[in-house]
C-alpha cells in the first residue's frame, strides 16, 4: 500500500470494477485513512486522522431520546436510487445525519454541491477532506435541477464543501445552481446553506443575487468554543459577518444559522450567542446535539435533555427569532421547508414547554428566564 506523510493512501480502485460509495469513495477505506479519487487527489475519509489516544466519550450509552427512525420505507428507497443512479453527494449521507430516514421518506433531501470533498477539516465534521485543486463538475447546475424535479421538491437545501482552492470559493457555481433550479422548477423554494467564502462578501453577493429564498451559514458553536471545534480559517465574527451582509445586501431575504450543543458551552454563552444573532438581523435558529461520529472527531462533553432543548427554544423566540427549532435530533436542515410554521416544525413538545412557549408568542415572556 503506498503512503503518503506516513498515512496509508488507497488507490481508487473503480476503474477495475472496484466497489465505490454514494460520493465516490471507495468503500474499503477506512476512517481517517487516505485514498485517492476518481478526479486524482488524495482525501482523508471522514475528515480526520487517526488519534493515537482514543476518548470513547459520546461512541456509547446514548440516552433514549437520540433514537432515530430506521432509514427504511419506499419514500427513502425512491431518494437512495434516484442519488446513486444520478451520483448526487447529500449532506445526509455524508454528514450520517441521524433523520436520514425520516427526511428521504419525507422526499426531501439536502444535496451537497461543489463535490464531496472539503478543503478544510473541523473537528465535529465527518465530510472527507482534502484539496480537490480547482476540479468543478461543470455540468452540476443542470445535473441537480434535473434531479430535484425527477424527486418532485417543493423545498430543497442546498449546501456545500468549503472550496478554499477556487478562487471565489465556488460562489459563482452555487449561483449557477440555484438558478438552474429556480428556471427548471419554479415552484421550489431553494434554501442557500453556504460556506463562509472566507469571508470575502462580495461572494455573498453572487449567491445571494441568485435569489434564494433562505440563506444559511452556520456559526456551528459559541465563539470560546470556535476554535478548536471549527477549522482555524473559519471565525466566528466571520460567520456573524456574512449573515450580517447577506440580509444588508437583500433586506427582505430570510437569514439562518445553526448551533450544536453539547461541546462545553455554559448557558450563558449559549444567550450571548443568541444575541450576537438577533444582532445581526438572523431569522431562524436551529439548536441540536452533537453527536461524535468517529472516535477521531470531538468527544460529546453533555447530553441536552429534550427539556432543555424546549427552554432554549424558549430563549430564542423571546428574542425575537421568527422560529427557533430545537430538539436532540434538530440539524441545520431538518424539516427546513416547515421552519416558519411558528410550532418547532411539528416536535412533539412537552407539556411543560408547551404553556412556556405559547406564552411567548402571545406575551413574550418564558417560563425559564433566559440569562
Amino acid at each position: 500500500m503506498s503512503t503518503l506523510k506516513g498515512i496509508p493512501v488507497v488507490i481508487d480502485s473503480s476503474s477495475a470494477g472496484g466497489a465505490r460509495g454514494a460520493a465516490g469513495t471507495p468503500e474499503a477505506v477506512r476512517s481517517g485513512q487516505k485514498y485517492l479519487t476518481a478526479q486524482g487527489f488524495t482525501a482523508i475519509k471522514d475528515g480526520m486522522k487517526p488519534l493515537r489516544e482514543i476518548d470513547r466519550r459520546g461512541l456509547a450509552g446514548k440516552p433514549g431520546w437520540l433514537k432515530a427512525r430506521p432509514a427504511v420505507g419506499e419514500g427513502y428507497d425512491f431518494v437512495r436510487r434516484t442519488v446513486r443512479e444520478h451520483r448526487l453527494a447529500t449532506v445526509c449521507e455524508e454528514a450520517r445525519c441521524p433523520n436520514i430516514g425520516e427526511c428521504w421518506n419525507a422526499g426531501t433531501a439536502t444535496i451537497m454541491l461543489l463535490g464531496a470533498v472539503c478543503t478544510r477539516a473541523c473537528r465535529f465534521c465527518a465530510v472527507d477532506t482534502g484539496n480537490p485543486r480547482g476540479w468543478l463538475d461543470a455540468e452540476e447546475p443542470q445535473h441537480v435541477a434535473a434531479s430535484i424535479a425527477l424527486m418532485q421538491l417543493r423545498y430543497v437545501v442546498l449546501t456545500s464543501v468549503n472550496r478554499d482552492d477556487l478562487a471565489d470559493g465556488g460562489a459563482a457555481h452555487y449561483a449557477a445552481c440555484i438558478r438552474a433550479i429556480r428556471q427548471r422548477n419554479p415552484e421550489t423554494a431553494v434554501e442557500a446553506l453556504t460556506p463562509d467564502f472566507q469571508g470575502v462578501l462580495r461572494d455573498v453577493e453572487t449567491v445571494v443575487d441568485a435569489a434564494p429564498a433562505v440563506f444559511a451559514q452556520n456559526v456551528e458553536t459559541v465563539r470560546r468554543l470556535t476554535h478548536p471545534v471549527r477549522d482555524p480559517r473559519a471565525a466566528y465574527e466571520q460567520t456573524l459577518a456574512v449573515l450580517a451582509h447577506a440580509k444588508c445586501h437583500r433586506p427582505g431575504l430570510l437569514t439562518k444559522t445553526s448551533l450544536m450543543l453539547g461541546l462545553g458551552e455554559s448557558d450563558a454563552e449559549i444567550a450571548q450567542c443568541m444575541d450576537d444573532l438577533r444582532a445581526v438581523g438572523v431569522d431562524i435558529l436551529t439548536l441540536g446535539q452533537y453527536l461524535r461520529p468517529t472516535v477521531n472527531h470531538l468527544s460529546v462533553e453533555r447530553f441536552v435533555t429534550p427539556e432543555q432543548f424546549q427552554q432554549y427554544r424558549a430563549w430564542g423566540l423571546t428574542r425575537g427569532f421568527r422560529e427557533c427549532v430545537s430538539g436532540p435530533l434538530v440539524r441545520s436542515s431538518y424539516r427546513a421547508e416547515q421552519a416558519l410554521a411558528g410550532n418547532n416544525v411539528g416536535l412533539t413538545p412537552l407539556a411543560g414547554a408547551t404553556a412556556a412557549t405559547g406564552a411567548t408568542a402571545a406575551t413574550g415572556a418564558t417560563g425559564p428566564a433566559p440569562p
